[in-house]
């Protein structure tokens, strides 16, 4: 079916996060120090608010989610306002090592180290924005099993 203003535009089935924070300028510069994340869109409002659509990763393999000060009128608040976050996100990487390395570096806290546990090498970091990030990879003799 086409859309009568966009016309025939395909759409594939995804699912990405919308991670509401105190600070949306802010959150965009630090997830492109600490994951690589590249603005696939970004609107800046008049009154500084930020939405940004995020990916990181390569094209074939890559991952997207969204980064939005929060808005409270819209049920969108930061885990800052929360006291704590409500899900945390698993990024799959070839080298969580470097991974969870490069975001500490750029200023998110170490939870956990990176170790091999329950078929993954997996270590989990809590960003400035209060979201927590597991960042691994299946260990290869699990890797068939997924």
């Amino acid at each position: 079916m086409s859309d009568p203003v966009l016309g025939s535009i395909p759409v594939g089935t995804s699912l990405a996060p919308l991670l509401a924070v105190r600070g949306g300028a802010r959150a965009v510069a630090f997830y492109r120090a600490a994951l690589g994340a590249r603005a696939v869109y970004r609107v800046d409002a008049p009154d500084g608010a930020v939405v940004a659509r995020l990916a990181v990763g390569d094209a074939a393999g890559g991952a997207e989610f969204w980064v939005a000060d929060e808005a409270p009128e819209h049920g969108a608040a930061s885990p800052e306002t929360l006291g704590g976050a409500s899900a945390r996100l698993v990024l799959t990487v070839s080298d969580p090592d470097a991974a969870v390395a490069r975001a500490v570096a750029a200023g998110a806290r170490e939870v956990a180290p990176v170790e091999e546990a329950h078929g993954w090498r997996l270590g989990r970091v809590v960003d400035p924005f209060g979201h927590t990030w597991e960042i691994g990879r299946p260990l290869p003799d699990t890797a068939a099993a997924r």
